[in-house]
């Protein structure tokens, strides 16, 4: 009867002392969608006076919050950012005194800007003032106002550009001038041709 209890004495240190038994997510896991809490569960109930969880994720972020203790249970609100790798830190003291810590590694395949401050613009440039001129076209000034370009088109409208055709008032007028010339030309003909006839009437 003594032996059985002497087999029993060095059971009940052991027993005292705590230990992580599982955690969800679990360690070395790769979740695509980031869950709404951490939860890690200890072999014994761990004092909430004592126990200290925190979770880090990329860039020294902290993506926690304070815990919730339900039994052996420790539940740790998860506010996630980058996609990367998160490690939940424990700590805590066993009924022994003895600590104990460690830590639980996951990779967060998915998440959200880490700083949304520094998010691009949806449309990836500065939007125009409302006031503002529009901007000159390649090789031209800037236009303010009246089109600077409206005095010289005023200037060359009377001018007939190069290469058109005569207007068909102009191409009249030539011609009843030729008709003209042409009338005066035969008039002029026909009195020299009666003068040499009438001069040789004479002569017979």
């Amino acid at each position: 009867m003594a032996f059985g209890v002497s087999l029993l004495v060095p059971a009940a240190p052991a027993a005292a002392h705590n230990s992580l038994t599982g955690s969800d997510p679990r360690d070395g896991a790769r979740v695509a969608k980031a869950p709404a809490r951490i939860e890690l569960r200890f072999l014994a109930k761990p004092a909430p006076a004592t126990t200290k969880i925190t979770i880090t994720g990329p860039d020294n972020v902290v993506a926690g919050g304070p815990p919730a203790f339900d039994g052996s249970r420790v539940r740790v609100p998860f506010k996630p950012a980058a996609a990367g790798l998160y490690i939940v830190a424990y700590r805590l003291a066993s009924s022994d005194g003895h600590p104990v810590k460690g830590e639980v590694r996951f990779t967060l395949t998915t998440g959200t800007s880490a700083d949304p401050s520094a998010a691009p613009s949806a449309t990836g440039g500065t939007a125009p003032s409302a006031g503002g001129s529009a901007p000159a076209a390649a090789g031209g000034p800037t236009v303010s106002g009246a089109s600077s370009a409206a005095p010289a088109a005023t200037a060359t409208a009377g001018a007939t550009p190069a290469g058109s055709p005569v207007p068909a008032a102009q191409e009249s007028s030539q011609l009843r001038g030729w008709l003209w010339t042409i009338a005066a030309a035969l008039l002029v003909g026909a009195l020299v041709v009666g003068l040499q006839r009438r001069h040789r009437a004479r002569r017979r």
